[in-house]
């Protein structure tokens, strides 16, 4: 009886262990994301001259940038999927996609500049960072989905 008791506590211990190892390495891959995002926007502000307060005004901004587009992005794929039911041809596709993912970065990018004070951002700041987010999303972009629709 002492024996199936061993197991149990065992298999709990097991269980426990995968269930952090793998929150761990969730919380790794989520940590590496934002990094990236903070050390582009940082590269890009610096290229751009963009004025912060502080160090920490790029990391919530980039937090803050970053929570938003996932939210925003869940709508503009929806829209995405309903406005190319019905076009053919891939560069159609392509324009329609470079067109719904700038406008949704963009009205990212505008509202988490308007709520922050500490970072200024120029229009023509906006659209190039703008410009390079949408570029580096379609290139690194699944193309199952636009090749599949074209096929």
């Amino acid at each position: 009886m002492s024996k199936y008791k061993d197991d149990s506590s065992r298999d709990l211990k097991e269980k426990v262990a995968t269930v952090a190892g793998i929150t761990s390495l969730a919380i790794m891959v989520l940590v590496f994301v934002l990094g990236l995002y903070f050390f582009g926007m940082a590269g890009l502000f610096d290229l751009l001259g963009v004025q912060y307060k502080s160090i920490w005004s790029i990391v919530i901004f980039v937090i803050s940038y970053f929570l938003l587009g996932m939210i925003s992005d869940l709508f503009f794929k929806v829209i995405f999927k309903l406005s190319i039911r019905n076009i053919t041809g891939k560069f159609k596709i392509l324009a329609m996609k470079f067109s719904l993912v700038a406008i949704s970065n963009w009205l990212v990018l505008f509202t988490v500049d308007e709520f922050m004070e500490s970072i200024i951002l120029s229009i023509r700041t906006e659209i190039i960072i703008t410009l390079v987010i949408v570029l580096l999303e379609i290139v690194f972009d699944d193309k199952k989905d636009s090749i599949a629709k074209t096929d």
